[in-house]
């Protein structure tokens, strides 16, 4: 072999190994992965916000990869959280509901390998901080799934802050109060008590694994309970918002902010210790705005918010960003998940972790492939919504509860043995052309009565494959009625 041919074959070669991290336990990428709670579409500058500024997770994206059709597997938190850590839809382990308080005795079903499991037996020190939501009994807890540390909230969420400190606000009835057993922090399996901004101890938790982990290829999960409510602000945060009148708006801006603050610190850390560029960072939020805050949040021309199966429920802010391992600074339109991640970072690491519903996206990502899934399917009970490049089909349980069937929270009183997944009154279908109508305004089922057969066959096809929802391990408990398209359904969630 002459030189200039040995020379041209290494210099091919190394972008290669790079690229899926192949090499010895140095050269392979760390990962971090932050994860926001109930994030809009376009609540961050760099997908479209004009009230709140981002300036860190907009470098992020222009650092990386910016996807504007990025999905997750369900339209509330802790689904949505299963099927992520699984790289698996949710509905094959039967977490197809929020658990409304039941993971404190029952979780995510131990059978299941999570990314944290695969990435520690590829040589990764693993460590989460903050929400995990899949189950707060000891074979459930993180330190059992994977993870070698945990600091954070088990629940749902958690007050930011117990007493409302000098100059920090709070919005609607999120008055600040103790934490229950239920809600608490904590550091391990030992609850804590933590006095600063929730947001802010996270982020110097992340910080201090990575500084003790620099030395080796580390998984860190950082899942932030921020935006959710309760809606409550430090005065630094909320000074940066001075001008806006309306308290939750200002409020909720001010959380938003102190989430872009947390990426910018993990974004400079890892530059501090020279890890920035070897770095696989993943930005996502768990499901779309909750519209139950009102004009707070915003999923900007996205119809539905959180609990819907409309894309502002399930379209979400999606950044991959790794600078040694593809080209940064680029808009990717195809439509990818967050059960994606698992395969992805894995193949990263080195030994990609196959499932039935995870793409490694290293190859769309380096432009070698442009399509990562032809169809991409939801469930909740009986709402059920497919999409392919172009078309969105879902199909509603149709509902006609009074005002008495209400609580005081607005959701519907749940039977006690739960939500039957049936439909009596039938189903309401919905067509959208998300390429001339991302808004989903126009419901275009009966001008194309082939495209819905093709549709609900393929959906069908997918669904057969799995556990009825009737055998989920949580019922479907939480529930609202709500007007599409003219007509009364129901969502189960």
């Amino acid at each position: 072999m002459d030189k200039f041919t040995w020379f041209r074959q290494f210099v091919v070669s190394v972008p290669i190994i790079l690229a899926i991290g192949a090499e010895a336990q140095p050269g392979k990428p760390n990962i971090v992965f932050i994860f926001a709670d109930d994030l809009g579409y376009a609540d961050t500058s760099i997908y479209g916000s004009n009230v709140i500024k981002t300036p860190n997770i907009d470098m992020l994206a222009r650092d990386g990869v910016r996807f504007t059709q990025g999905y997750v597997s369900h339209p509330v938190c802790s689904p949505s959280r299963a099927g992520l850590l699984t790289g698996r839809y949710q509905q094959r382990h039967g977490w197809e509901f929020n658990p409304a308080g039941r993971d404190r005795v029952v979780g995510l079903d131990i059978g299941q390998r999570t990314i944290a499991d695969e990435l520690k037996s590829l040589g990764y020190a693993t460590g989460m901080v903050g929400k995990w939501h899949l189950g707060q009994g000891s074979d459930y807890h993180p330190m059992s799934r994977g993870f070698d540390s945990y600091f954070g909230v088990l629940a749902g969420a958690s007050q930011f802050f117990e007493t409302l400190p000098e100059g920090a606000a709070f919005a609607r009835s999120d008055a600040p109060g103790p934490r229950s057993s239920y809600n608490a922090v904590y550091r391990g399996r030992e609850p804590v008590q933590v006095d600063e901004y929730l947001t802010d101890v996270f982020t110097k938790e992340a910080l201090d694994f990575i500084d003790k982990n620099a030395n080796a290829p580390f998984f860190l999960y950082l899942s932030h309970t921020t935006p959710h409510t309760p809606l409550q602000a430090t005065k630094e945060y909320l000074d940066r918002y001075g001008h806006i009148k309306d308290m939750p708006t200002r409020v909720y801006a001010a959380m938003v902010s102190s989430l872009d603050d947390s990426v910018g610190e993990i974004v400079d850390r890892l530059k501090d210790i020279g890890q920035y560029e070897n770095t696989i960072i993943a930005f996502l939020s768990d499901n779309g705005c909750a519209g139950y805050i009102g004009n707070a949040c915003s999923n900007g021309q996205l119809a539905g918010f959180k609990r819907y199966h409309q894309e502002g429920g399930i379209r979400i802010p999606y950044i991959l960003s790794w600078p040694e391992g593809f080209q940064g600074n680029r808009i990717l339109e195809a439509p990818v998940i967050s059960l994606d991640l698992m395969a992805t970072f894995t193949a990263a690491a080195g030994d990609s972790a196959i499932t039935e519903d995870s793409v490694n996206l290293l190859p769309y990502l380096t432009g070698e492939e442009d399509t990562p899934h032809d169809y991409l399917y939801w469930r909740s009970g009986p709402t059920i919504a497919i999409r392919d490049k172009r078309w969105k089909l879902i199909k509603f349980k149709q509902s006609n509860f009074t005002d008495d069937a209400v609580d005081s929270t607005g959701r519907l009183i749940p039977p006690i043995d739960g939500w039957s997944t049936d439909a009596p009154l039938g189903f309401l279908t919905v067509l959208y052309d998300l390429e001339a109508d991302p808004g989903e305004t126009t419901n275009l089922a009966n001008e194309y009565p082939d495209i819905v057969e093709q549709l609900e066959s393929a959906h069908a096809n997918w669904n057969e494959k799995l556990p009825p929802a009737s055998e989920a391990i949580l019922p479907g408990l939480r529930s609202i009625q709500t007007e599409i398209d003219g007509k009364n359904v129901q969502l189960i969630f």
